[in-house]
């Protein structure tokens, strides 16, 4: 199935701002609270947050298959779930709603109102419940700086990381979303030079 939403002739009745990282083509997916505290599924075109629970409640994702719930989640889990073929389906109808020509919803004041939001009026929320994951050491400074704090500086790289993809086991409870503060676990650490080991807030870089 064709990706039309990736026409780089397409253009969109929103403003979108010359070189900004979320044009038309781009069209990518998260969960938002708005100002009213309403969490829901969303994507972005220019500067404006779009929330994808109202369209599809006002039927604008009428002929795709998806169950009635599916973009009034508060996390992407179900729609990830489904596959790429509603991926792609979800996609090229968004490009199709918001295309310059299209004037369904341009020219729907009403419905405007209820799906559009200044970007600066949303809070990003975390898009998707993390059962598990594994995490990889894929920056030698920060495997480096990481060795140092637990072996000779001299020996901080194991020789492994320069021939094999380095893993271990992340915590979920650790993942947030970009701009809220992270919690540093404090433990004991050897500060250079001395002999007392201190308590203190774990840091790597």
């Amino acid at each position: 199935m064709p990706i039309a939403a990736n026409d780089t002739s397409r253009k969109s009745w929103l403003e979108v701002p010359e070189n900004s990282d979320f044009p038309i083509q781009n069209i990518p997916f998260g969960v938002f609270l708005t100002k009213e505290n309403v969490v829901t599924v969303g994507t972005r075109i220019g500067n404006s947050a779009i929330d994808l629970g109202a369209l599809q409640q006002m039927n604008y994702f009428a002929g795709i298959e998806l169950t009635d719930d599916m973009f009034m989640q508060d996390t992407l889990n179900d729609f990830i779930s489904d596959g790429q073929k509603t991926w792609r389906l979800v996609r090229n109808r968004i490009a199709e709603i918001f295309d310059e020509t299209n004037s369904t919803l341009r020219d729907n004041i009403k419905h405007r109102d209820i799906v559009i939001f200044e970007i600066g009026d949303v809070e990003m929320q975390l898009p998707v419940l993390i059962g598990d994951y594994t995490d990889f050491y894929s920056s030698k400074e920060h495997a480096t700086n990481v060795g140092k704090m637990f072996r000779d500086p001299e020996n901080a790289l194991l020789p492994n990381w320069l021939h094999i993809p380095v893993g271990y086991h992340g915590r979920s409870s650790t993942i947030v979303p970009s701009g809220i503060p992270v919690h540093r676990p404090i433990g004991q650490t050897l500060p250079a030079g001395e002999t007392t080991p201190v308590f203190a807030s774990f840091t790597s870089d």
